[in-house]
C-alpha cells in the first residue's frame, strides 16, 4: 500500500511561469525541498519524478490505424502498441518533445467506443490519442537543475495531468469536466471527456499576478501583498461587507493605513475574472466546451482564495467544486489541500508506473495481480523515487 512519509517545500524563486529563468536559484530550491523531505522521511532520495508546466505545453489529438496481425485476427498487446505508435507519429517541431501519449478510445473495424480492445476479434484497429508535448530546452533546463542537485530524473510528467489524477473521480472524467489548476505563474487547464483527456492548455497568468496587482495598487512589498491576499482579500466583491476594513502594513515613510476590504476585492476580482475568462475562451475556441457536462473543478493554491468558487461559477456558468487530493496513506491532514494536488498526483502516477498499489481509488494501470512480496519491496523503496519539488502551486 502506498504511503507518503515525507514532504518538502521551498520557494521556487528560479522559476517564472513554470519555466527556469535562473539555474542556480532553481537548483537551490530543489536541494532545499529534497533535504526537507529526506529529513521528514528518514530516507535518502536518489531519483525523482518531476512535474512540468508553463506556456510551452501543448496538447493535440491524433488517430492511428493498423491491420490486426494476431492469430485468428485476435487483437494482442502488440497490436495495441503498434496502433498507439502509429497515432503518435505526428509531425512536431524539432524544438518540441512528446511528454505523454494517452489513449482516448479504440475502434475495432466499425465498432466505436471500445475502451480495451485486447482479445477482441477484428481486421482493422484504430486508436484516438491525446498527445502532450513540451519545449525540449525547457525540459532540459529542468533536468539539468535536478542533475546538478545530485538526483536522477525518472520521468517528466505534466502537472495538470498529475493534479487531475489526485482530485478527479471516475464519474467526472466519464461525464466530462474542466480542471482548472491555479498556480503561481500559470493556470493549467485540462478537459476530460469519456474518461480521457481531450484538451490541454495553459493560461500564462496565476496567483503571482494577483499578488503583483495588490503590491502595485497598495504600494506594499510583495511578501506583504501575498499575506494580505491569503488572509484578507476576496475575489467575489458581492460577498464583502461594505463596513469591513483591513490594515495595510507600513512601508517606507508611510505608517499603517486602514482601507475598506472592498478595495482589495476591487483589485483582485478583475484579475481572477480575467484568468477564468481566458480559460473558458481557450476551451470554447477549440470546440471542447460541449464536453464539459460534469462541471468545473478548481485546484492549486489559487483556488483557496475567498470567493474563488463563486466567481468561477459566475464565469463558467456551471457547478464548481474545490479539488482536494483523495486520501493517500501516510498523508497528514495539513497536506490534504488543493495546493498539494500536483504533488500528490505525481506520487500516484509515479507509483502506478511502477506497478505499486495506490490504495482506495487508485487505478493500477499496469493491470494484473502482482506478488505481495514484490509490492512490499516496491512500496518500501518508493519514496526514494518520488519527489514533487516542482509545484507551480505556490499562491
Amino acid at each position: 500500500m502506498l504511503e507518503i512519509i515525507g514532504v518538502g517545500t521551498a520557494p521556487s524563486t528560479g522559476l517564472r511561469r513554470g519555466v527556469v529563468v535562473n539555474i542556480e536559484a532553481t537548483l537551490a530550491s530543489v536541494e532545499e525541498a529534497v533535504e526537507a523531505a529526506e529529513l521528514m522521511s528518514g530516507r535518502e532520495i536518489k531519483t525523482c519524478f518531476v512535474g512540468v508546466a508553463g506556456a510551452n505545453i501543448e496538447g493535440i489529438n491524433s488517430r492511428g490505424v493498423v491491420a490486426v496481425s494476431g492469430k485468428n485476427r485476435e487483437i494482442t498487446r502488440d497490436d495495441i502498441a503498434r496502433v498507439i505508435e502509429a497515432a503518435r507519429a505526428v509531425v512536431i517541431p524539432m524544438d518540441r518533445e512528446v511528454l505523454h501519449v494517452i489513449p482516448q478510445t479504440f475502434i475495432v473495424d466499425d465498432q466505436k467506443g471500445v475502451r480495451n480492445p485486447l482479445d477482441m476479434i477484428g481486421v482493422r484497429l484504430e486508436a484516438e490519442v491525446h498527445i502532450i508535448t513540451g519545449s525540449v530546452t525547457t525540459a532540459q533546463n529542468l533536468v539539468k537543475c535536478v542533475h546538478r542537485a545530485g538526483f536522477q530524473v525518472d520521468r517528466l510528467m505534466l502537472q495538470s495531468l498529475a493534479a487531475s489524477r489526485a482530485v478527479l473521480n471516475a464519474d467526472e472524467k466519464e461525464l466530462g469536466c474542466l480542471l482548472v489548476d491555479l498556480g503561481a505563474g500559470t493556470t493549467d487547464i485540462l478537459v476530460y471527456a469519456d474518461g480521457a483527456p481531450y484538451f490541454t492548455s495553459v493560461v500564462p497568468a496565476g496567483g503571482a499576478q494577483v499578488t503583483n496587482d495588490l503590491s502595485i495598487m497598495l504600494s506594499i512589498p510583495m511578501d506583504a501583498a501575498e499575506k494580505m491576499k491569503r488572509e484578507e482579500a476576496s475575489c467575489w466583491l458581492a460577498s464583502v461587507d461594505p463596513a469591513e476594513t483591513v490594515v495595510v502594513p507600513p512601508f517606507g515613510g508611510r505608517g499603517p493605513e486602514e482601507v475598506p476590504r472592498r478595495r482589495l476585492a476591487g483589485i483582485v476580482q478583475p484579475r481572477m475574472e480575467e484568468i477564468f475568462r481566458l480559460a473558458r475562451e481557450r476551451v470554447e475556441k477549440m470546440g471542447h466546451w460541449k464536453h464539459v457536462k460534469g462541471g468545473v473543478v478548481l485546484t492549486g493554491g489559487g483556488s483557496l482564495m475567498q470567493g474563488s468558487l463563486e466567481l468561477a461559477g459566475a464565469i463558467f456558468g456551471l457547478p464548481v467544486r474545490l479539488g482536494t487530493p483523495y486520501t493517500v496513506g501516510g498523508l497528514v491532514e495539513e497536506f490534504r489541500s488543493p495546493e498539494w494536488a500536483t504533488g500528490v498526483g505525481l506520487v500516484l502516477l509515479g507509483a502506478e508506473s511502477l506497478g505499486v498499489d495506490t490504495g482506495k481509488g487508485g487505478e493500477n494501470r499496469k493491470g494484473g495481480n502482482r506478488a505481495d512480496t514484490r509490492q512490499e519491496r516496491q512500496g518500501g523503496q518508493l519514496f526514494g523515487r518520488l519527489v514533487s519539488w516542482l509545484k507551480d502551486g505556490f499562491f
